[in-house]
C-alpha cells in the first residue's frame, strides 16, 4: 500500500450531547466512523499524553506515563517549527509550553495496558486529572530559591487533532479503541526532554504559577515574576526577539535571556512614565549562565521595589545610548489607554489590544535598514564571542532606535560612531568622526532633505555644503575645480600635524579591534566585487584606514591608499596605542600575512602564478567565494575547485581560529592530470554558477574586468549548448530560445487563453465555413510553411466537408418526364450520399487533436447534410420526398462517425471535465448517435477517464446500442494495456463467455458484444493474460446457437475475438507463459484451414449443448467465419518475431486444387499476416511484392500469350488470387514503412493498380507510408477516386478512399503513424481490408473499429519558432540516423517544419547555422527531451543571429547585411548607419545607443572620432553576438581617457582594465574584445603612465624608500602606476635590496622572488640601476 494512503485525517464534531467521529484519507472522502450520545452536554478538552519527569531528585515523584485529561486545560497556541504547543489551565491561570515527538513502541505498550484514571470529568467542576494535581503540588512545594521542576522538551512534530485525544474524558469505552487506533496509525505524543536551540533563535518559555523560565538550549534561568503577562515571538531577518507585555503594562523586547529594551508606542502612556527623569537603564546578558545552578533568583518583595522589572540583572550604563525603542517621534497623551493584550503576530508586526477596546497595529523596528550596516553587523556577530556580539547588537539596537533617532541616510555615520565608541575611541576628538554628526552623503544631489524653516534656504546651507567632504573631494580634482573660489581646507579643519590621541582600553570591543579590522576588511573586499555596493566600500574604507593606521598595519594602509589615493590622503590623524595596550588585544593568526586583496588574487590567477587560499566569511562574503572559485575553475583550470579542492583556493575564517600547520598553499598536487578543454570548463562553470543561484542580473553587478572570464565561458557555452540544460542555465548563457524551450511554452502563449494549440486567429472565411465544416481549427501558419506553394489544405477541406448541400447535376432530356426526372435526381443524390456519409471517418483523421474546447461552450459538431441542390435554379433535392426507396436507418452509423470526427478534434492536453462531457449530451434523440461517437472519441484521446462512474452507468442502462458501443470502446482505449479491473467488470457484463455459467442471461445486442470483445483486447493489450486468452480463443470458433442466438453477423464476432486475442498476446510469439496446454498456434491454424471441431472445455461448454435452430454446421469448423480472425491473431501474436515455421503456415497455396478452396480475400490476409511475422524481410520494391505470389500463378499470369493454358487451370481464380496477394504485399509494405515517407516504398506502391478492392488497399498502403506528409501525387489520386460515384463505388470504397485522404493529412500534417506493436495492432483493426457494402453493414467488421487508427498516430512534426517574434519559421536541420544492418550512420539535411523519422532510428538532431544559433538534441542519451518537445505541438524555439534574415524573407541569403564581402578593410565595412541596427538586434538598449551615440550631428563635429569609435564598437559587439560586452568597451575607453587627463581619483576602473588585459594575454588575443581596440587602449594607458614617470620619477623613488610625501604631490597617478604594473607593497628592506643590485640580471632575479612582473621591472630598472650608477 502506498504510504500516503494510511495517513488519516480525523475530526470530532460536538453539538450538545451528540459526538460524531469522522475519518478519511487524502484520497477519499471522509465518512462517519462512530457516533454516540452522552447524558450531559459535552465540554471540549484536550488530551495530552505526558511523561512526567521532575528534576527535583529521586524519590519524590516517580516517572509516570499517562494521559492528560483535564477539562481545565486549553491548547492556546501551536507551532510547527519549532514543534511546540502551549496549554492554559483555566483554574490556575497558568501557561505551559511543551514540545512534541513521536511515541516509542515501549510507551505504546505502557499506555495501552495502563488502567483508566478514576473520576468522571463530564462537567467543568469535575475533579482535576493527575497532571493538574501534580502541577499544583509542585507549585506548593516550590520554595522561591529552589529550581523549578523543569519539564524538558523535545521537538519533532505538531500534535494532530485526533478524536483519540478528545473522547477519552467522555467515553472510556471509546478512549481505549481510539488510543489503540491512534497509536497504530503512528500518532504523535508529548515527551519531555532537554532542548538545544541556536543562541539567537527564538527561545522557548515554560512558566507555571508565578514563575517564568527562559532557556536557550544550554542554560536554564529562573526568576520570580508577576502572575499575568503575555508573550509573542517576533522574528525578523536579523534577530529573533520576544515581545513581552509585563504585568505593569510595560512592553519589553527580549532576545534569548537578554533584555533588549522597552518599546514605547506613540499615544500610549508608559506605566512607569512620570515627571521625574529616571536614569536610563541598559540591560546586559548575565555572565556565567552556562548552568541552571548559577541562576540568580529575585523574590516578589524585591520586585515591588524595582520600577522596571526584568528577568536579568539590571546594570546602570554611563554611555550616551538610550534604552527605549521609539516607533515614531510623538508626545504622550495624558489620558491614554493602556495595553490589555497582544495578538496576531506576523514577522515583526503585532496588534496591541487596548483597554478601551480599540486595536493598534505596530511594527517592531528592524536591526538596521542600511544594507552596509546590516552586513557589518553580520560580520561582527560572526567573529565575536556570542555574549560580546549580543552586547554589541543590543547597544546598536538601542542607539539606532532611540527617541529622535537618525534618519535613513545618517545610519552609517551613527554606526561608525557607535562602533568606534565601543572600541574605545573618543569620537569627539577625532576630526573625521566628529564631522560625521552633521555631514551629508557623498552626493548632495541625492541626499534626502530634512524639513527646514523656509524653502528658499539660507547662507548657512552654502557654507555647510562647502565644508562637506563631498566638496573637498570635488576640489581635489584639478580638472573640475571651480574658478574664483578661495581655497578651502579639508572638512573640519584637518590639522597638518598628527594629534596625539589614545584609546580607552576598558571598552567593550577594545580587545577585539584587530579581528574586527580584519573581518571588516574582508567585507570591504567583497563589496568591491559588487558595482552596486561601491559607495558602501568607499564609506567603509574610512573606518578601515583609521583602524589600520592605529594598529600600524602597513600593508592594509598601502592597500586602501592604492584604492582611494585622494580620499585616503585627507586622513591625517592617528591614535597612539602603546605596547601594553597592544598586548591586551587579541591578535588572530590570520593577521600575520599580507593584506588580502581580491583583485590582486584574481590578477595572479590570470598571470599563472601560484595563489594562496583567499580568506572569506561563510554566509557573508559569498560573492568572494563565488568569484574566487570561478577563477580557480575556469582560469586556473582546476575541475575540482568547486568540489574537493575548495580549500586549496579558499580559507574559511572562524572565531578563535588557530594556525593551520598544513597550509593548502604548500600542498600542491604532484600528479599531473590532462588539462580539460575550455568548452568543458565553461560548461562546468555555468552549471555550477546556476546551482549557486547566480543569474545574469548578478553578473551585471560584477565589475567588468572580473566578469570577463565568466562572460567568456558563457559565450563558449552559447555557441554549443546542451539541449538538456535547465531553464536557469539557458537564461545565464543568454539563449532565450533554450530558456523558452525549457519553460515548455507552447504556440498558444500569446493569443489564446482557450487552448494550447490556438496560435493565431482563424483564417478569414465565410460564416458558413466558420460554423459548419468542422475544419477551421488547423494552424494556418504551420500548414502555410509546410505547403507554401499551393492550396492543398483548402482542397482537402473541400473534399472532406459534409455540411453543405451536394450539387446534383442531372441532364434533363426531352423524353424524360418531370416525375422521372425528379426520381433520377433523387437516385443521383442517393448515390452521392454514399460518399457524403463516408466522409466523417476521413475528416476525423484530418482534424485530429487540433482543437481546445471552451469549458463553457458545447463542442461544435458539423452537420451531415444529405440534401442536394440542382442547377440551374439551385432547387432543393431531398431523399425524404418518398419518390424513391431509401434504406432504413441509413444515417445511423454515418452520424456515429460524424460524432467521432467532431470529438477527435479535441487535443489530449485540453481541460475536459466530467461535467463538460455530460453538458454536451444532446436533448434531441435524433442526435444520440452523434453523442455516442463523441464518447468514443473522448476515449481515443484519453479524456473519458474523467467521466464519472455514475454517468457511465447511466449511459449503459439506457440500452442505446450506439451509446454502448461508443462508451465501451472509448473507455477501453483510454485504459489501453492497464488491465483495469473496473473496466474489465464493465466489459464482462456484455460478453456472455466471461460470465459465470449460473449468471442471468442478458439480452446484449450483437454489435455491443463485438465492441466489448475488442475492448477486452485493448484493456489487456500485450499482457498475455491467460484466462482472457483462453476465452477469446474459444470465441473465435463459437458455434451458432443455442437456439436462435448467434446466427447473424457471426463473422464480425469471430474477427473481433481474433483481433482481441492477438492484442492480448501481442508480440509474445512462442513466449506465451502458462499457455502451452492451450496450443494457441495450432488451434488458430485449425481455425484458418478448417477441420474437425474440438470439444469445448471450461465454463462455456454448457452453452453449446443446445443446437442452433437456423444453421447446421455439424462438427466441422466453418472456415469462412473463423479464418480472418485466426489469421490476424497469428499475425499479431508472432508480430516481428521472424518465426519462419509459423510464417510458412500462411504461405499461399501453390496448386490449383488448393487455390480453389480458399477465398481470394483470405489470400490477402494470409499474405499480410505472413509478412508482418517476417517483419525484417519486407523490402520496398516491386520484386519483393511479386515474390509473395506462388510459382503457378506467376507462370500462368505472365505467359498467357506465349504458352497455351491448361484446361485444369481456372484463369479467373488465378487472376483474382494474384491481385489479392499483390494487395496483401502492398499492405505489408504500408505497415512496414508507415509514417516514414520512404521514397522507395512510395515508388513501389504507386505502380501497383488493379481491381477496385486492390486499388483501395494499395491507396491505403501508400497513404500509410506518406501519412502526415500531404503528398501531392497521392492527393491527386484521392481526388480522382472522390469524383467517381458511379458503378461499383459503394459506401465502403468511399470510406477507404477518404480514410486514405485523412491519413495523408493526419492531424493537419502534425501527426504521422508509428510502427510500434501497439500501433500495428490498432491499424489492423482500423484498416481491415473488408469494407462495408452499405452504411448499415457490420457483418464482417464493426464500423466503429475504423477509428482505432487514431491509436497509431504520434506527433513527429518539428516546428521551429522564432523566439523573438513567436512565429513559426523555416530552419535548416541536420538529422543523423543511427547505424543499422541496412545502412551506415547517415546525416540528411532537412528544412523544418518537417516530419521527423521514428525517434528510435535517430541519433542526433541539430539546428544548423549560419542563420540561427546552433542547437544539438542528442537522442542517443534518451528520447524523453525530444518527445516532450513533439508532444507540446513540436515547438522548437530558435534564435536568429544578428544581421541575418529568415529563410522566408531571404531564401538564398543575398539580402543580409552581412552578405557583402567583408575582406575589404575600409571603415565603411566596419561601421554602419544607425538606422540599420534594428536589422541586427531588437534590444531596445542597443537601438537607443545607436540613435544617441553613433549618429553624428552638427554639434559634434569636433567629436567625430568618438562617434566613429562608438560605431565600430557597436558593430563589433552586435555582429559577433556579444552585445553584453559593449559596456566593457566603453568603460575601458573612459578609464583610459580619464587616465590620460591625469584625473583618476580611484584606481577601481584601472584594476578592471588591468584584469582584462591580463585575461587576453593569457588566453589569446582578441578574446571577446576586438583585436584592434584593446591594443590601442593598452598603448594609450602605457603612454600616459610612462609620461607621468618621466616627469615624476622622484615620487616613485620616494615611495619605494618609504619617504614622506609632500601635500602637493599628485599621489593619484602614483597609485595608478603601482596598480597597473602590479608592483607589490615593498617594505624598506625590500626596496634597499632592489636598489643594491648592480646589473639587470640580478635585479630580475630578486624581483622575480618578490613577485614583481617583468613588465613593471622594465619601468623600474632605469630608476634602480641609475641610483647604483650614481653611487659608483
Amino acid at each position: 500500500t502506498a504510504p500516503y494512503e494510511v495517513e488519516y485525517e480525523e475530526e470530532l464534531y460536538v453539538a450538545g450531547n451528540m459526538v460524531i467521529w469522522s475519518r478519511g484519507s487524502k484520497n477519499q472522502a471522509s465518512y462517519v466512523y462512530k457516533a454516540f450520545t452522552v447524558d450531559s452536554p459535552v465540554q471540549m478538552c484536550h488530551m495530552l499524553m505526558l511523561l512526567l519527569f521532575p528534576l527535583i531528585g529521586p524519590g519524590l515523584f516517580e516517572s509516570r506515563l499517562q494521559y492528560v485529561s483535564d477539562s481545565a486545560l486549553r491548547v492556546v497556541y501551536t507551532c510547527h517549527e519549532p514543534s511546540i504547543i502551549m496549554t492554559y489551565d483555566t483554574q490556575q491561570c497558568t501557561h505551559t509550553v511543551w514540545t512534541l515527538r513521536k511515541v516509542t513502541p515501549e510507551e505504546q505498550t505502557t499506555v495501552l495496558k495502563c488502567p483508566d484514571q478514576p473520576g468522571p470529568v463530564h462537567t467543568p467542576n469535575a475533579a482535576p486529572s493527575f497532571l493538574s494535581t501534580h502541577l499544583r503540588n509542585v507549585t506548593r512545594l516550590d520554595s522561591p530559591a529552589s529550581p523549578l521542576h523543569c519539564h524538558a522538551l523535545h521537538n519533532q512534530s505538531r500534535i494532530p487533532t485526533s478524536p483519540g485525544l478528545h473522547s477519552r474524558v467522555h467515553s472510556p469505552s471509546i478512549s481505549n479503541m481510539a488510543a489503540l487506533r491512534y497509536v497504530h496509525a503512528g500518532g504523535y505524543w508529548i515527551r519531555l526532554e532537554k532542548h538545544t536551540i541556536h543562541a539567537f533563535s527564538a527561545v522557548c518559555i515554560l512558566y507555571t504559577g508565578y514563575t517564568m523560565i527562559l532557556f536557550n538550549f544550554f542554560h536554564f534561568l529562573q526568576y520570580s515574576f508577576l502572575p499575568k503577562f503575555h508573550i509573542l515571538l517576533i522574528s525578523s531577518k536579523d534577530i529573533h526577539t520576544m515581545l513581552v507585555l509585563e504585568a505593569n503594562g510595560s512592553l519589553v523586547l527580549y532576545t534569548g535571556v537578554t533584555r533588549v529594551s522597552k518599546v514605547f508606542v506613540p499615544g500610549l502612556l508608559s506605566p512607569t512614565f512620570s515627571v521625574q527623569n529616571h536614569q536610563p537603564q541598559l540591560s546586559t546578558p548575565l555572565e556565567n549562565i552556562s548552568t541552571p545552578a548559577r541562576a540568580t533568583v529575585q523574590h516578589m518583595s524585591r520586585l515591588e521595589e524595582v520600577g522596571m522589572p526584568s528577568p536579568v540583572l539590571e546594570v546602570r550604563s554611563t554611555t550616551q545610548h538610550h534604552e527605549s525603542s521609539w516607533l515614531e517621534d510623538s508626545s504622550f497623551q495624558q489620558a491614554a489607554p493602556h495595553i490589555h493584550t497582544l495578538r496576531d503576530p506576523v514577522s515583526n508586526r503585532v496588534t496591541l489590544e487596548l483597554s478601551s477596546g480599540s486595536m493598534l497595529r505596530i511594527t517592531i523596528p528592524e536591526l538596521a535598514t542600511s544594507e552596509l550596516v546590516k552586513r557589518c553587523l553580520q560580520a561582527i556577530r560572526f567573529i565575536l564571542p556570542k555574549d560580546t556580539a549580543m552586547k554589541v547588537l543590543v547597544k546598536w539596537y538601542n542607539s539606532y532606535n532611540a527617541p529622535g533617532g537618525p534618519s535613513m541616510h545618517l545610519e552609517w555615520n551613527l554606526f561608525v560612531t557607535c562602533l568606534m565608541t565601543m572600541m574605545g575611541y573618543n569620537t569627539e576628538r577625532l576630526t573625521w568622526t566628529r564631522n560625521l554628526h552633521f555631514e551629508v552623503p557623498l552626493s548632495p544631489v541625492i541626499a534626502p532633505k530634512k524639513a527646514r524653516p523656509a524653502d528658499t534656504g539660507s547662507d548657512e546651507d552654502w557654507g555647510y555644503l562647502r565644508c562637506s567632504d563631498y566638496h573637498w573631494q570635488v576640489y581635489m580634482r584639478p580638472a573640475v575645480a571651480v574658478q574664483g573660489l578661495e581655497p578651502v581646507s579639508p572638512p573640519g579643519g584637518v590639522d597638518n600635524h598628527e594629534s596625539v590621541l589614545g584609546l580607552e582600553s576598558s571598552a567593550l570591543l577594545f580587545p577585539h579591534i584587530p579581528v574586527l579590522c580584519y573581518v571588516l576588511h574582508l567585507l570591504y573586499e567583497d563589496l568591491k566585487l559588487d558595482e552596486l555596493q561601491r559607495s558602501g566600500a568607499r564609506a567603509l574604507v574610512g573606518l578601515l584606514q583609521q583602524l589600520a593606521k592605529d594598529l600600524q598595519l602597513e600593508d592594509f594602509i598601502d592597500l586602501y591608499w592604492r584604492d582611494y589615493p585622494s580620499f585616503i590622503k585627507t586622513f591625517k590623524e592617528a591614535c597612539v596605542i602603546d605596547q601594553a595596550q597592544m598586548e591586551l588585544m587579541t591578535w588572530p593568526v590570520f593577521l600575520d600575512g599580507e593584506a588580502p586583496c581580491v583583485f590582486s588574487w584574481l590578477s595572479r590567477c590570470l598571470r599563472g602564478q601560484d595563489v594562496a587560499p583567499f580568506p572569506y566569511l561563510l554566509g557573508i562574503c559569498e560573492r568572494t567565494k563565488l568569484l574566487v572559485l570561478s577563477y580557480a575553475l575556469y582560469v586556473v583550470g582546476d575541475e575540482d575547485a568547486i568540489s574537493t579542492n575548495m580549500l586549496k583556493y579558499l580559507s574559511r575564517l572562524s572565531a578563535g581560529q588557530k594556525k593551520n600547520t598544513s597550509d593548502p598553499f604548500l600542498r600542491r598536487q604532484s600528479s599531473v592530470k590532462p588539462a580539460p578543454s575550455s568548452e568543458c570548463l565553461a560548461e562546468k562553470l555555468v552549471v555550477w554558477l546556476t546551482s549557486a543561484g547566480f543569474t545574469l542580473k548578478d553578473l551585471e553587478s560584477v565589475p567588468f574586468g572580473v566578469a570577463l572570464p565568466i562572460r567568456d565561458a558563457i559565450y563558449l557555452c552559447r555557441e554549443h549548448p546542451c539541449s538538456d540544460w535547465s531553464e536557469e542555465v539557458c537564461a545565464l548563457i543568454g539563449r532565450q530560445d533554450l530558456t523558452r524551450q525549457a519553460h515548455k511554452v507552447t504556440l498558444a502563449n500569446r493569443k489564446s487563453t482557450v487552448g494550447l494549440n490556438v496560435m493565431l486567429e482563424p483564417p478569414v472565411t465565410s460564416e458558413a465555413d466558420e460554423e459548419e465544416d468542422g475544419m477551421t481549427d488547423l494552424h494556418p501558419e504551420v500548414t502555410g510553411l509546410i505547403w507554401s506553394q499551393d492550396l492543398r489544405v483548402q482542397e482537402v477541406r473541400r473534399l472532406l466537408q459534409s455540411s453543405r448541400p451536394i450539387r446534383v447535376n442531372v441532364l434533363h432530356l426531352p423524353e424524360v418526364s418531370d416525375h422521372e426526372y425528379i426520381e433520377e435526381k433523387e437516385n443521383k443524390l442517393l448515390q452521392l450520399c454514399q460518399r457524403t456519409m463516408a466522409l466523417p471517418v476521413g475528416r476525423g483523421l484530418f482534424t485530429l487533436f487540433s482543437y481546445h474546447p471552451v469549458p463553457t461552450e458545447p463542442l461544435p459538431v458539423p452537420k451531415l447534410n444529405l440534401t442536394g441542390r440542382a442547377p440551374p435554379r439551385n432547387t432543393m433535392v431531398d431523399l425524404n420526398s418518398g419518390n424513391i426507396d431509401v434504406p432504413p436507418n441509413m444515417t445511423c452509423w454515418p452520424s456515429f462517425h460524424n460524432g467521432v470526427a467532431a470529438g477527435l478534434k479535441i487535443a489530449p492536453a485540453s481541460q475536459v471535465e466530467s461535467a463538460w462531457i455530460a453538458y454536451n449530451k444532446p436533448k434531441s434523440a435524433d442526435l444520440a448517435n452523434e453523442y455516442a461517437g463523441f464518447l468514443m472519441a473522448l476515449g481515443l484521446n484519453g479524456h473519458l477517464t474523467k467521466l464519472a462512474t455514475l454517468n457511465i452507468h447511466d449511459y449503459l442502462t439506457k440500452g442505446h446500442e450506439m451509446t454502448s458501443i461508443g462508451l465501451l470502446l472509448g473507455v477501453s482505449a483510454a485504459k489501453l494495456g492497464t488491465m483495469d479491473m473496473s473496466i474489465t467488470r464493465l466489459l464482462s457484463i456484455h460478453i456472455p463467455a466471461l460470465l459465470p455459467p449460473t449468471s442471468t442471461e442478458l439480452d446484449v445486442p450483437h454489435s455491443v458484444q463485438v465492441a466489448a470483445v475488442v475492448g477486452i483486447g485493448l484493456v489487456y493489450q500485450g499482457t498475455g493474460h491467460r484466462h482472457n486468452a483462453e476465452v477469446l480463443l474459444a470465441e473465435i470458433g463459437r458455434p451458432p446457437g443455442p437456439e436462435m442466438e448467434y446466427c447473424t453477423d457471426r463473422e464480425s464476432y469471430s474477427l473481433a475475438a481474433g483481433l482481441a486475442l492477438g492484442m492480448v498476446c501481442l508480440g509474445h510469439g512462442s513466449n506465451l507463459i502458462g499457455m502451452t496446454d492451450l496450443n494457441v498456434p495450432e488451434q488458430l491454424y485449425q481455425y484458418m484451414v478448417g477441420g474437425h471441431r474440438r470439444t469445448h472445455a471450461g465454463i462455456s461448454r454448457e452453452k453449446h449443448k443446445s443446437p442452433s435452430y437456423q444453421i447446421k454446421e455439424g462438427d466441422t469448423i466453418n472456415v469462412d467465419v473463423t479464418c480472418p480472425g485466426a489469421t490476424l491473431a497469428l499475425a499479431m501474436i508472432y508480430l516481428k518475431t521472424n518465426n519462419r515455421s509459423i510464417a510458412d503456415w500462411l504461405k499461399a497455396p501453390d496448386t490449383m486444387f488448393l487455390l480453389d478452396f480458399i477465398k481470394p480475400e483470405f489470400l490477402l490476409l494470409r499474405t499480410l499476416a505472413r509478412c508482418l511475422i517476417m517483419w525484417d524481410e519486407i523490402f520496398p520494391n516491386a520484386d519483393w511484392v511479386t515474390s509473395n505470389v506462388p510459382q503457378i500463378i506467376q507462370e500462368n499470369i505472365g505467359n498467357q500469350e506465349q504458352t497455351p493454358i491448361s484446361e485444369d487451370l481456372n484463369m479467373e481464380t488465378l487472376v483474382q488470387a494474384h491481385d489479392y496477394i499483390i494487395a496483401g504485399g502492398c499492405l505489408a509494405v504500408g505497415f512496414r514503412f508507415a509514417g516514414s515517407a520512404n521514397s522507395d516504398a512510395f515508388d513501389c506502391l504507386t505502380g501497383q493498380y488493379n481491381l477496385q478492392t486492390c486499388l483501395s488497399m494499395v491507396l491505403l498502403a501508400v497513404s500509410m507510408v506518406m501519412a502526415g506528409s500531404g503528398n501531392l501525387k497521392v492527393l491527386q489520386l484521392c481526388r480522382f477516386l472522390h469524383k467517381r460515384t458511379f458503378g461499383e463505388m459503394n459506401y465502403g470504397f468511399h470510406m477507404a478512399h477518404h480514410m486514405a485522404l485523412g491519413l495523408l493529412f493526419l492531424g493537419g500534417g502534425r501527426y504521422t503513424l508509428s510502427t510500434s506493436n501497439s500501433a500495428i495492432a490498432a491499424l489492423l483493426c482500423a484498416l481491415y481490408p473488408h469494407f462495408p457494402a452499405h452504411s448499415t453493414d457490420n457483418r464482417y467488421h464493426l464500423q466503429a473499429l475504423r477509428h482505432l487508427a487514431v491509436l497509431a498516430a504520434e506527433p513527429r512534426l518539428l516546428v521551429p519558432v522564432d523566439v523573438d517574434t513567436l512565429k513559426p519559421c523555416y530552419a535548416l536541420l541536420d538529422v543523423t540516423y543511427k547505424e543499422t544492418q541496412w545502412y551506415e550512420e547517415t546525416t540528411v539535411e532537412l528544412m523544418a517544419p518537417t516530419m521527423l523519422p521514428e525517434l528510435n532510428l535517430l541519433k542526433r538532431i541539430k539546428v544548423k547555422g549560419p542563420r540561427y544559433w546552433e542547437l544539438n538534441i542528442d537522442i542517443s542519451k534518451g528520447t524523453q527531451h525530444l518527445q516532450s518537445i513533439l508532444s507540446k505541438d513540436g515547438v522548437l524555439y530558435v534564435k536568429l543571429r544578428a544581421g541575418q534574415l529568415p529563410y522566408k524573407d531571404d531564401p538564398q541569403g543575398w539580402k543580409s547585411l552581412l552578405a557583402p564581402n567583408l575582406n575589404n578593410r575600409s571603415a565603411e565595412v566596419r561601421t554602419f548607419k544607425p538606422e540599420a541596427i534594428s536589422t541586427f538586434t531588437s534590444d531596445v538598449a542597443l537601438v537607443s545607443f545607436a540613435e544617441y551615440f553613433c549618429r553624428a550631428s552638427e554639434n559634434m563635429k569636433h567629436k567625430q572620432e568618438t562617434v566613429a569609435l562608438l560605431s565600430a564598437i557597436l558593430y563589433e559587439c552586435v555582429t559577433q553576438e556579444y552585445p553584453e560586452v559593449l559596456p566593457t568597451h566603453i568603460s575601458i575607453d573612459q578609464a583610459v581617457r580619464t587616465l590620460d587627463r591625469d584625473n583618476l581619483c580611484e584606481t577601481f576602473s584601472l584594476w578592471q582594465m588591468k584584469l582584462v588585459l591580463e585575461l587576453c594575454e593569457s588566453r589569446g588575443r582578441g578574446l571577446l574584445l576586438s583585436s584592434e581596440f584593446l591594443p590601442v587602449m593598452k598603448s594609450s594607458a602605457d603612454r600616459a603612465l610612462d609620461r607621468w614617470l618621466c616627469d615624476n620619477s622622484h615620487v616613485l623613488q620616494a615611495y619605494m624608500r618609504r619617504q614622506p610625501m609632500n601635500n602637493d604631490t599628485d599621489v593619484n597617478m602614483l597609485a595608478c602606476f603601482l596598480v597597473y604594473h602590479s608592483i607589490p607593497s615593498l617594505k624598506n628592506t625590500v626596496a634597499s635590496d632592489l636598489e643594491g643590485c648592480s646589473c639587470f640580471p640580478k635585479l630580475l632575479l630578486k624581483s622575480s622572488q618578490l613577485g614583481v612582473p617583468v613588465r613593471a621591472l622594465l619601468r623600474l630598472s632605469p630608476l634602480l640601476l641609475q641610483k647604483q650608477d650614481s653611487r659608483v
